[in-house]
């Protein structure tokens, strides 16, 4: 380590081979449930033990199992499984050739329990110890606690932890937006050994089987899913120290095990992966549970993963896994997890939805596993084949916090799955422009000059990025002073162009007494600590450096503080933030990250929180940027790594993809599944973070970009550069255009970010969403709905002349929003592109509201005209909306300062109304134009109505080959109510 004090840290340190990263036969908690569970465990719910308050019905189950030990010469004895998930009981006593003329076990202060390694857990022997050779048929009987919820919004709520434990097992704090607000579950009569809870409106149920223990969710009479059927519930429990037992036990034997061998191809109390030992203090504490999905094959969600959007069924170890990894250039069609986790799904069928979220930030895998299951008919040769798919969750710690989110509908599922974790952050209206980024713009002289060079090329841009270099020798909040000597006159002249500014803040801090950032941390104990309770120390860009403790609610509180202008000199409110790295990325640390028994806030190890790390630094970047407008304006904060509810703090990407079109196909399942698990503000670095794009892939992926929520172009610092401008005249025009249609749907996208922000609704929408019953689109990833009323094809394979695009809709029509040809729905269609298509087609009974005129940036646009696009749809009719506010502030909140307007055509009559009244803010925009495609006859007049009752006419243009009719030159005012006739 002292060795990284001195030497530069390059990108190679950060590219390192595949190898570094585990697969499933190198995680010892996989290994030894799959072990365990080839043996079919044995649980059982003690239902004479239930108790019922207003929130929740408790009950214990226990592991029951008959094990044989025959005496050893060790002179040990005693009763023990071959795994954790049993308590070891040690009978100790002198021994003769294996006979045991005389027992004894040390009682603790409480009745009928054990001095054992599980201090406090009960002891329940069915039968008699004998002095004869072999020990027969006594029954471990180890007591967990579980805890079963009723939740508002048809969800239930499942807790499994042990119910005595040796010390608190982790529960993941600060995910959930409040407490949960519960309904009384009622308990109905159920048959001998089984519990039945109930709703208060009766319709959706839990039956409880005690043995085996089993949960069966039942809506409607209809189950649609079990939990442990399988049989798969695991749970290893705390353990006493080794170290410990050696002291207590003083001279005694200490052995816990049969062989050391055993420990260590199990990883029971350390676990080895190349050159590194991971220490379990209290020995493994993994959990696990199975859920049977009936009738269901399609599932989605869980991620981060470069992997197809609908999951795929898993083999033995091939367990998709959830652990927050550094993995520069991600091998694609690959279940190992990289830089966020979701530990969320959704399964679909054909009228039902569903959800399972598994609260839990410790290292996470998942197996799945879909097979037809035939069930007989009322006539014996009549047979009904239904799928069942089972999902095994397993994870390294914490306890078993499961919420099963019923539905039924895709919408109903976002909304349950958001009321416990937030909706999307609204963000502020530059953030939904383009961004220009590369590692690393080398000076406020290159900055200028990228900025001139958008205007010189009329692109355009909304926000510069600037990357690790702008720093003093990667000291985060500091400024290189020969590169960017005046930040502030730096970001003026941005300012003056309505333009922004990111800079990049990572979680690691240089080891530099000199560094105030660092002394003022080091003084406060504010460093995540390594297991021997000196500071962590691990080797990042900065060289050797300590890692911020963001679980610590006082070390979020200063870093906020940070921000402020006061402190962060050289920044200005146009100053925004982007946190990378924050995985925590370690180099040259176990698979590029950080020591599972480094030692966190409130003494919880690394393990246990993981993956939520980086959801912290966000969450308290985020609190900084409101902080420093004394909670004025909304932050913008892009964050790497990612947790379920990093939708609440900002926008998320999906990390260091490379410049091949595979990286830009596989970018659309990743960000579909990204927004079905409320993560809508997502993203893919245009052209490709490592490598060289040709000009025809990087046209391709800015049409793609241009139709994505985050919109960022990015490059590794060894790449070319490659601004818009720099492929030739016809490229630069092309990218031009693609950008250019970003900026005409902002009203389209600033209006989808309020629906998700109140109304939990995905922005990039796969198909089997907006058409939940047409089986035909449950496996669609290469197309997507833009909110409900645009279908997005983007290209994605090199010289295409010819795409097949699949529109859904039985009794929909679909328009080409450049030609206007329209095709009805349910078929697949052959569509021409050459490199300036952008295959984009609105949906029938919609009405997208635009921009009429492009600015430099959003900035500059405020005060433009509106246009509407009108799609009828087949029986002549189309809704839309328009949400509108400052763009930046929290008054649309707190003062109720928005405008939120409702369009409807109907019966030859365009509307425009209000949406919400609550609503109020002043605009001076107009509608200019007017578009209405499908309509079918050529009107003899139209006419404009306003509310003050001044009628007047207006000219128009009708194209009978297309169905369409244009109005210009318009002049109705946006936050007004009027009607448009068509005569």
């Amino acid at each position: 380590m002292e060795a990284a004090k001195k030497e530069e840290i390059s990108v190679e340190d950060e590219a390192v081979d595949n190898d570094v990263f585990k697969n499933c036969s190198k995680i010892a908690f996989y290994r030894r449930q799959k072990q365990q569970l080839s043996k079919k465990s044995t649980y059982r719910a003690l239902l004479d033990s239930v108790t019922t308050d207003k929130d929740s019905t408790k009950f214990q189950i226990i592991n029951e199992a008959t094990k044989e030990k025959k005496p050893q010469s060790r002179g040990t004895y005693g009763i023990s499984a071959q795994d954790s998930t049993w308590p070891r009981m040690e009978l100790r006593g002198p021994t003769s050739k294996g006979k045991l003329p005389r027992m004894s076990a040390t009682w603790l202060s409480r009745p009928r329990t054990l001095r054992t390694p599980w201090n406090g857990l009960h002891f329940q022997p069915v039968c008699r110890f004998s002095t004869e050779t072999t020990l027969l048929a006594a029954s471990l009987k180890v007591p967990l606690l579980a805890e079963v919820y009723g939740i508002e919004g048809n969800i239930f709520r499942l807790k499994i932890n042990e119910e005595t434990p040796l010390k608190p097992r982790y529960e993941v704090p600060d995910v959930l937006t409040s407490k949960p607000s519960t309904v009384r579950l009622l308990s109905c009569s159920g048959d001998t050994g089984s519990l039945v809870l109930a709703d208060g409106k009766g319709n959706l149920k839990c039956h409880i089987t005690a043995n085996p223990f089993k949960v069966d969710l039942v809506s409607e009479e209809e189950v649609v899913m079990n939990i442990n059927l399988l049989g798969q519930l695991y749970f290893e429990h705390l353990q006493v120290p080794l170290k410990q037992r050696t002291t207590k036990e003083n001279e005694e034997d200490a052995s816990v095990d049969t062989s050391q061998q055993k420990q260590e191809d199990l990883g029971l109390w350390e676990e080895k992966f190349r050159n590194f030992v991971d220490v379990k203090v209290n020995g493994p504490t993994s959990i696990g549970l199975d859920f049977s999905l009936h009738g269901f094959e399609y599932l989605y969600g869980i991620p981060q993963h470069a992997e197809s959007h609908q999951l795929k069924n898993t083999s033995d170890g091939d367990a998709y896994r959830l652990y927050n990894l550094d993995v520069y250039g991600y091998k694609i069609y690959d279940k190992k997890g990289i830089y966020g986790s979701v530990p969320y799904l959704l399964a679909h069928k054909q009228g039902r939805t569903l959800g399972i979220f598994w609260l839990n930030s410790s290292e996470t895998l998942v197996e799945i596993n879909t097979e037809p299951q035939v069930k007989m008919g009322p006539v014996a040769a009549k047979q009904e084949v239904r799928p069942r798919t089972d999902v095994h969750w397993m994870s390294e710690s914490g306890i078993i916090d499961v919420f099963l989110l019923i539905g039924p509908t895709p919408c109903d599922v976002f909304k349950q799955y958001s009321s416990l974790t937030g909706t999307q952050a609204m963000p502020p209206l530059f953030s939904l422009g383009y961004h220009q980024c590369r590692w690393n713009y080398e000076d406020e002289q290159d900055v200028k000059a990228v900025d001139a060079g958008f205007d010189k090329h009329d692109i355009p841009y909304d926000v510069i990025w600037l990357d690790i270099e702008h720093t003093e020798g990667k000291r985060y909040f500091t400024w290189d002073k020969k590169r960017f000597p005046n930040p502030e006159r730096m970001q003026e002249l941005l300012q003056n162009k309505k333009r922004k500014l990111v800079v990049i803040s990572d979680p690691h801090i240089k080891i530099d007494p000199d560094y105030s950032v660092y002394a003022k941390a080091k003084e406060q104990g504010f460093f995540v600590r390594n297991h021997e309770g000196g500071d962590f120390e691990g080797v990042c860009w900065p060289g050797l450096s300590c890692y911020l403790d963001f679980t610590n609610p006082k070390v979020r509180e200063w870093y906020s503080r940070l921000f402020a202008f006061s402190a962060y000199q050289g920044s200005t409110d146009i100053l925004y933030i982007w946190n990378d790295m924050n995985e925590p990325s370690v180099f040259r640390g176990p698979e590029q990250t950080m020591q599972k028994n480094a030692i966190h806030h409130g003494n919880w190890e690394h393990r246990e929180l993981h993956n939520i790390y980086g959801f912290y630094q966000q969450m308290a970047t985020a609190e900084g940027l409101i902080q420093r407008s004394k909670g004025k304006e909304r932050p913008f904060v892009l964050t790497r790594s990612f947790f379920a509810g990093s939708q609440k703090y900002g926008a998320v990407w999906t990390g260091d993809n490379r410049a091949k079109w595979s990286y830009l196909k596989i970018s659309i399942p990743m960000l579909l599944t990204l927004n079905v698990t409320g993560i809508s503000f997502c993203g893919a670095d245009v052209g490709g973070f490592i490598g060289n794009p040709e000009a025809e892939l990087l046209v391709r992926w800015y049409q793609a970009g241009a139709y994505q929520p985050f919109f960022r172009g990015h490059a590794t610092i060894k790449t070319k550069r490659r601004e818009p401008w720099l492929f030739g005249e016809e490229h630069t025009r092309l990218i031009r255009e693609a950008i250019r249609e970003r900026y005409a749907l902002l009203p389209y996208w600033y209006s989808l970010f309020y629906r998700a922000h109140v109304a939990s609704e995905p922005i990039m929408r796969p198909l089997w969403v907006e058409f939940p019953d047409e089986l035909e689109t449950f496996g669609v990833e290469d197309e997507y709905m833009l909110g409900c009323a645009l279908l997005v094809h983007p290209v994605t394979e090199p010289k295409a002349t010819v795409i097949d695009v699949f529109l859904p809709g039985r009794n929909e029509v679909w328009y080409d929003s450049k030609t206007f040809a329209h095709w009805e729905g349910a078929c697949t269609v052959k569509i021409p592109v050459a490199l300036d298509s952008i295959p984009v087609f609105q949906r029938g009974g919609s009405i997208v509201p635009i921009k009429t005129r492009i600015g430099k940036s959003t900035g500059w646009m405020t005060d433009f005209p509106y246009g509407l696009r009108v799609a009828l749809s087949t029986k002549g009719s189309a809704v839309g909306e328009l949400y509108l506010d400052d763009g930046h502030s929290f008054r649309y909140l707190h003062q109720k300062q928005f405008l939120h307007r409702k369009f409807s055509f109907s019966s030859g009559v365009l509307t425009n109304s209000y949406a919400d009244k609550s609503g109020h803010y002043p605009s001076k925009c107009v509608v200019e134009q007017i578009s209405v495609l499908g309509l079918k006859e050529q009107p003899s007049s139209v006419t404009t109505h306003s509310s003050d009752g001044n009628n007047q006419s207006v000219a128009f243009t009708y194209c009978a080959k297309t169905s369409s009719l244009s109005l210009e030159k318009l002049s109705l005012n946006i936050g007004a109510d009027w009607e448009v006739h068509f005569k």
